[in-house]
């Protein structure tokens, strides 16, 4: 956005007013794209922080579920409790993801 000049008149004061004047208009614009640049960094800064962790927990239940799958093969009978356990894991991992977002507000 160009910058405005006041058009001086004959060395009256008027100019010179209207000159503080759109100088005031210029630095609170200054200082609201400021505050909202600010903002955006702290938002960005939030979604990185729950992406992460989820993108965490992700890998780590597609480990659990793995090892799970392995030790289900070698020992059938315990297939049963392999999943709940993997289940239970999967909801612990779930509850952080939820906290951290819920943090970060």
């Amino acid at each position: 956005m160009p910058e405005l000049v006041p058009f001086p008149l004959n060395g009256s004061r008027e100019p010179k007013a209207t000159g503080r004047e759109l100088a005031q208009v210029e630095r609170a614009r200054r200082v609201g794209l400021a505050v909202i640049d600010q903002v955006a960094d702290h938002q960005t800064a939030r979604v990185d922080a729950v992406a992460y962790v989820g993108v965490r927990a992700m890998n780590r239940a597609a480990q659990v579920v793995e090892i799970a799958s392995q030790l289900s093969t070698l020992v059938p009978e315990a297939a049963q409790q392999l999943q709940g356990l993997a289940n239970v894991v999967a909801l612990g991992m779930a509850e952080v993801v939820s906290d951290t977002a819920r943090r970060v507000r």
